[in-house]
């Protein structure tokens, strides 16, 4: 019994709950059928019609053509009429029909769409138009529809339009056109402007052409003019080309601004000449060709960018510029006025280059440094004078400023003072003219200072290792390059028969040692040219122990 009474709860459940259950949603925010306002957005048609309209008193016409066009609107039915606007009709024009919903006569109900078509007659408030044409977007419209629109007609012939053509057409007659300015002038106005359509066209429109004239007088030659031609008022002007210390006066304007006759007709009173005057037009320049500027014959060899593109688009013709003769340029002697002896020669310089002379500039960089290497050498005194023989210098070359410091060394009671022989300060090579650099500087040369001859016999150990740490700027003293040397004279490929016989010939004594003057003699005898400063920096490298000799086993163990 009581399974009976749960299945029979059960069913009445199930029952209740599909009874309850809640219906499908709809979307009802995008419409299955769009109305005609969202359909038929933004979409009219557009007719062409046409209405007659009596006109009465007037011997011309009675009648006129008036041209309307008809919009009709999709989304609301509503139609409005324009028409088109007519000069000197005398017709307020403009809106002929504003926008609404136009009945029918007679009737209520408004027109459609489906009541428009080419070819037919319509009535709009007892006024009857006739639709002769219509755009492409109502011909697809209305086929779209299934309906076809007539052909398109004729526009019938407004009597209005020919009128108005022989009204146009009058022209005043000449003698009466002079009458008209005649009293404008006696009543204080202005004169009529005939260049103005000509003014308002080409006004700041130069043509410009590079023009040149060949002067046959004594004193003459090739002058060089610019040749401007105003294409406002068709006038020309000519403007000399002055060079700076040519020996002319300079004078800016050759011809001033005037229209420029081809052949002119000298009289004393132009104004009443009534011959008439040919002048010059744009046809008439073109590269290549002479222009007649009273009595001057000119050739114009070149035009501007502008001046070229007119004469393309407008006349045709490309402007092809003419080489001419380059003249041989003006050459001018400025010889340098010596030293003032104040100062430096930069100073005497600044003095002949600016009335103002400024300080002159010096290499910071460098001076910051190379500044703190000072390069020192024992130097001798070339000279004819026996006294000057025994007498010994120390020349100093400071790196940051290349200026040169030279003291002398003198023996107790020599009778000589020894001290600064020479103030520091920068020197030129004589030979050269220009200011000695660090690199100058070697053993075995003579520098030549303010009148002195010094040759270089040693150096300090500072400089040695300065130079050879510096082989770019000091390639002597590198003993690398020196052994370069020495081993490029071996012919035959064989460097240890080549070395054994380079040895033989440089220990001449066969004690197995090579001095200084043996080393130098051998090399000489063997066509190998070395510097005095590459022969010390072979000495300095292979004489370890400091007793002026090379250790021939060494030297060989380094060739080989």
């Amino acid at each position: 019994m009581n399974a009976e009474l749960l299945a029979s709860m059960k069913s009445q459940g199930s029952a209740t709950l599909q009874s309850q259950k809640r219906p499908a949603q709809i979307n009802n925010a995008v419409p299955r059928v769009a109305p005609k306002w969202l359909k038929y957005d933004r979409q009219v048609l557009n007719f062409s019609l046409y209405f007659q309209e009596a006109v009465v008193e007037n011997r011309h016409e009675n009648y006129r053509i008036r041209k309307c066009t008809l919009y009709y609107y999709l989304e609301d039915d509503t139609m409005h009429i324009l028409e088109a606007k007519v000069p000197n009709s005398g017709i307020p024009q403009g809106v002929f029909l504003k926008r609404h919903l136009v009945p029918k006569p007679g009737s209520i109900d408004s027109y459609n769409w489906k009541d428009l078509n080419v070819g037919v007659d319509i009535n709009f408030y007892d006024r009857v138009f006739h639709i002769y044409d219509c755009d492409d977007f109502t011909r697809a419209f209305f086929a779209n529809e299934g309906i076809t629109l007539g052909a398109s007609e004729a526009l019938p012939d407004d009597p209005f339009v020919h009128t108005r053509a022989m009204v146009d057409f009058k022209q005043t007659p000449p003698d009466q056109a002079e009458q008209k300015e005649y009293i404008e002038v006696s009543l204080k106005g202005g004169r009529p402007n005939k260049n103005l359509h000509s003014f308002l066209d080409n006004d700041r429109r130069v043509l410009s052409f590079a023009i040149m004239w060949s002067d046959n007088s004594y004193d003459g030659g090739d002058k060089f003019y610019r040749l401007n031609y105003f294409l406002s008022d068709k006038t020309v002007e000519v403007k000399e080309i002055n060079k700076p210390n040519n020996g002319c006066y300079p004078f800016n304007m050759l011809l001033k601004r005037q229209k420029l006759a081809k052949e002119p007709v000298l009289t004393h009173y132009p104004g009443t000449n009534l011959r008439p005057v040919e002048h010059y037009g744009p046809e008439d320049f073109r590269c290549g060709e002479t222009v007649r500027i009273w009595t001057r014959d000119c050739l114009l060899y070149d035009c501007d960018d502008f001046t070229r593109a007119w004469y393309q688009q407008n006349l045709g013709y490309t402007q092809q510029s003419v080489q001419l003769n380059k003249a041989s340029p003006d050459v001018f002697y400025q010889p340098i006025p010596p030293e003032t002896g104040f100062g430096t020669p930069e100073d005497s310089m600044g003095s002949v280059i600016a009335l103002q002379p400024k300080a002159p500039k010096f290499d910071m960089k460098k001076m910051f440094k190379q500044d703190m290497h000072v390069l020192r050498f024992n130097a001798k005194l070339v000279s004819t004078e026996p006294d000057d023989e025994s007498r010994t210098f120390i020349v100093s070359f400071y790196c940051g400023d290349d200026t040169i410091l030279v003291y002398e060394v003198c023996d107790k009671n020599s009778g000589r003072i020894g001290g600064r022989f020479m103030k520091r300060k920068r020197q030129a090579n004589p030979v050269s003219g220009k200011y000695y650099t660090e690199r100058d500087f070697m053993i075995g040369r003579t520098v030549h200072l303010a009148g002195f001859k010094f040759m270089l016999m040693s150096c300090d150990e500072y400089t040695e290792k300065y130079m050879e740490d510096n082989g770019e700027v000091f390639p002597e003293a590198s003993y690398r390059s020196t052994l370069a040397k020495i081993k490029a004279g071996c012919k035959d490929g064989d460097m240890q028969k080549y070395a054994i016989e380079l040895l033989q010939r440089l220990d001449k004594n066969g004690d197995k040692f090579i001095d200084f003057t043996e080393f130098s003699a051998g090399l000489r005898d063997m066509g190998i040219n070395v510097t005095n400063h590459e022969q010390h920096a072979l000495m300095r490298h292979f004489d370890t122990n400091g007793d002026g000799r090379i250790s021939m086993e060494e030297f060989y163990n380094t060739l080989a």
